[in-house]
């Protein structure tokens, strides 16, 4: 691991949201109820619209409310949501692959979002604990090599 990423990983503070999270797809066939149903979710919540789908995370209790509104459409969860508080520069290298390395060593899978100051990860819920270890873990050992 590169030092500089490593200095960021030591001064990174981790963010677990306490409820549960849902990623869902929704057919473009939908975009327009998506449009005006999923804009006013609250923090934290991400919505992309790509040629295939439009794609959300989203609270589960939000997204329970509103999944009769979406016909064709598909979930996976219960996820736990992780951020990583810290804002960094765009031009950072490797920041987000060492952590999922670290997870990926352990059998953890993720779904990670960027945004432009933060990167999250969306964890099983049943691998949150494990996660939540192998972070704190790696964030510790990058503060002793520093």
């Amino acid at each position: 691991m590169r030092a500089s990423v490593r200095e960021f990983i030591a001064k990174t503070r981790i963010i677990l949201y306490p409820e549960d999270y849902t990623v869902v797809s929704i057919p473009r066939s939908n975009e327009i109820e998506a449009k005006s149903l999923l804009c006013g979710l609250e923090p934290f919540s991400c919505v992309t619209f790509d040629e295939a789908e439009v794609s959300a995370v989203l609270r589960t209790k939000e997204w329970m409310r509103l999944k009769s509104n979406f016909t064709g459409s598909s979930e996976e969860g219960p996820y736990c949501l992780f951020t990583f508080d810290i804002i960094l520069d765009l031009s950072v290298v490797g920041f987000l692959n060492a952590i999922l390395e670290r997870l990926e060593e352990m059998g953890i899978s993720i779904f990670a979002i960027s945004t432009f100051l933060r990167d999250h990860i969306l964890v099983r819920k049943v691998d949150s604990e494990k996660a939540s270890e192998v972070l704190q873990n790696l964030i510790e050992q990058c503060r002793r090599l520093n």
